[in-house]
């Protein structure tokens, strides 16, 4: 079991809520300390978006509102062993 730290608490339902309304942006994803899947994200929901007319914004969205959900319905401990341990960068 992870080492719970009160600071996990707080970046899980930040995490969770960013990425429900700014999902498509990959916020979520630099909260939680993953600089790469949020560029990724990031580049993927502008750069894609201005050529496919916003589809992939739109999917970056759908991806950040799963996300959120997930992060949001998990238990602290779940949480915490998922995200800060095992380090899982998606889904």
């Amino acid at each position: 079991m992870a080492n719970l730290n009160p600071s996990h608490a707080t970046k899980q339902i930040l995490a969770g809520y960013c990425g429900i309304i700014f999902g498509g942006l990959g916020v979520h994803k630099f909260i939680l300390g993953y600089s790469t899947e949020g560029f990724i994200m990031l580049v993927v929901s502008l750069v894609g978006g201005y050529f496919t007319y916003g589809f992939t914004l739109l999917i970056m969205q759908l991806i950040g509102l799963i996300e959120g959900m997930i992060y949001l319905n998990k238990s602290h401990s779940e949480f915490v062993d998922t995200y800060f341990v095992n380090r899982q960068g998606w889904f």
